[in-house]
Parts: structure tokens; C-alpha cells; sequence
């Protein structure tokens, strides 16, 4: 059986093992694939490894081998299930690997927003504290987030342990999803609906999938309709704000601040209208990307792959 892989390097930098991969079949693995040349190195492989690389409708109609997608993430958007399925191929996803990851990242960005550690470390470095006047200083306003409320968009695994950790902050939490439970409500954790969490959210965080109903859905209209001095933060999917929109809102201060470790075009392109808002944080996608979770993702795609050839495959995404 031949396996390939076509963009193995952001997964597995050479800091974790293809071993128990290898165990499997015949692997070839590259560290990245041009659209150009996905039909040509997959070839006759029965067996479709990617993260990011997309795998459209004409690849698998050059491609006839192909019995098995995996993608090595949680979106699968770079897949086209529908034309998969018309040709029995079946695409897996890793929904759990990054959950703790993500949502710790999500509070960091947060916290550098209220307090820019960073910057104020390469202050001190510069010279400012030993020339100050004063004991103590600071460059920015800092920010307290005990007693203010956080309004998270999607409440799956990602959204709810972004709100356990921003409980244990002191925050209220309001959250909107598209199937609301109701045994996780309490004092601090209550569903709602997306107007009242704009109109009443200190942190806007995203944690939705990118649908055609949530494309965008940060946009000039429901920018209006948030506090003034609101921060959004988006460690979800870039198309979920409008950039434009955005950086607009930053520049003219509805927005006090914004982190984004996504964009709409990744990596992000030079005239990406974010680049020239103010009071913005971008990373370039590494919520998920610590070794443990990379580890997690790595034995859940080689559980994916182990279970789909005994002939009981999981985490289906196009059933």
C-alpha cells in the first residue's frame, strides 16, 4: 500500500517520528506540495495524507487509486467531500488534539493585549526603567479582566475551555452556538443570542467553523453594534472578519484592540489591510502547534489510518 504525504514539514519539523506511519506501507512524504503538482506525487497512492495542501475534484479524478483523506487537522475545507464521496473515498479529520493548546494561545493573546509584556520587556532592556523617575512605569494602558465578559462565538471543545480559562480570570462568559447545552450554563456561562453578545461583550473571542452562515461574520454591521473599546480576538479562521472592516474599527478606536493568529489568505500576503490597523496582535497560526499537541495529532491520524483498514474508520467528515 502507498502512502503519501503531502506536506508533512509544519506537521513534523523533524522534532517527532513517521515511524508507526511507515509501519504501514510504502510512505513518501514531502515537507510541501504546489497545487501544480498534488496530482503528479500522488499518483497511484491508495492512501492521502495532508494538512493544508488541498485535494479538489480534479486531483481525484487524475488520481483513481485514492480510497483515503486524511487530513492532519480539524477543518477539512482544503478537501472536496462532495466530490470524495461521489467516488467512495473517505476523508478523516483530528478533532481533539489541539483543544488545550488553542485555547491556552487564545488567553495569551489576551492577556499581551492587557498587559504587552513583551513590550514593555524590550523597554527595560532599551534602557527606560533604569531612566525613569519613578519606581515603576508602563507604555500602555493596562488592563484588568476580572468582573468584564467575554463573549464566545461557538462553544465546541475550543470555545468552552477558552471560557473555563476565562472564568478562572474572574470573567462572565456569554456564548452562542448552534446547539446550545444546557447543563453547561451556571452563574457565570450563559447561551445567548449573537445580538446580546455583542452588545455586551468586553472580548469577542471566535471559536465557530467557517460556514457560508459565519463568513464574515465580523464585519462593519456587527462592529456597530459592539461596545466601544471591545477586543476581539480570532484564533479561528481567517474569512470569519471582513479585514477591512476590521482594520477600519482598530484605526478609528471602536475597536480598542484585536489579536489574530489566522487571516483570510495564509501566509498572510503584504497587502493584507490588517498589517496597517493599529493595536493588533497577528501570529502566524500557531495556536495549535506546541510538540504535545502535535504528538496527539500525529497518534490520532496513525489511529485514523489503522482503524479505516481494519475496516471501522472514525472521525468521518463526509458520511
Amino acid at each position: 500500500m502507498k502512502i503519501v504525504v503531502l506536506d508533512g514539514y509544519t506537521t513534523n519539523p523533524g522534532d517527532l517520528s513517521w515511524d508507526g506511519l511507515k509501519k504501514l506501507g510504502d510512505v513518501v512524504i514531502y515537507d510541501r506540495t504546489p497545487v501544480e503538482l498534488t496530482a503528479e506525487r500522488i499518483g497511484d497512492a491508495e492512501i492521502v495524507l495532508t494538512n493544508k495542501a488541498p485535494v479538489t475534484r480534479e486531483t481525484m479524478d487524475k488520481c483513481r487509486s485514492i480510497k483515503y483523506i486524511g487530513v492532519l487537522a480539524t477543518g477539512y475545507n482544503i478537501v472536496d467531500t462532495d466530490a470524495a464521496r461521489a467516488r467512495n473515498i473517505i476523508v478523516t479529520n483530528i478533532p481533539t488534539y489541539g483543544t488545550d493548546a488553542v485555547a491556552q494561545f487564545t488567553i495569551a493573546l489576551l492577556l499581551e493585549i492587557c498587559h504587552h509584556a513583551g513590550e514593555h520587556s524590550q523597554a527595560v532592556k532599551n534602557g527606560e526603567w533604569s531612566s525613569s523617575k519613578d519606581w515603576t512605569f508602563w507604555n500602555h494602558p493596562l488592563i484588568e479582566l476580572s468582573c468584564k465578559t467575554m463573549g464566545i462565538i461557538g462553544f465546541g471543545r475550543i470555545g468552552r475551555k477558552t471560557g473555563q480559562i476565562a472564568r478562572a480570570l474572574g470573567m462572565k462568559v456569554l456564548a452562542v452556538a448552534g446547539h446550545p447545552d444546557p447543563s453547561l450554563e451556571s452563574d457565570d456561562c450563559i447561551f445567548t443570542d449573537l445580538k446580546t453578545l455583542l452588545k455586551e461583550s468586553d472580548v469577542i473571542s471566535l471559536h465557530c467553523p467557517l460556514t457560508p452562515e459565519t463568513w464574515g461574520i465580523i464585519n462593519k454591521s456587527s462592529i456597530s453594534e459592539m461596545k466601544d473599546g471591545v477586543i476581539i480576538l480570532n484564533t479561528s479562521r481567517g474569512p470569519l472578519i471582513v479585514e477591512d472592516d476590521l482594520k477600519d474599527a482598530l484605526n478609528s478606536g471602536k475597536v480598542a484592540a484585536a489579536a489574530c493568529d489566522v487571516v483570510s489568505s495564509e501566509p498572510i500576503s503584504a497587502d493584507n489591510p490588517l498589517l496597517k490597523a493599529k493595536n493588533i496582535i497577528i501570529t502566524p497560526h500557531i495556536a495549535w502547534a506546541p510538540i504535545e499537541a502535535r504528538r496527539r495529532l500525529m497518534e490520532l491520524t496513525l489511529e485514523n489510518l489503522t482503524r479505516f483498514l481494519d475496516g471501522n474508520p472514525i472521525n468521518i467528515v463526509n458520511k
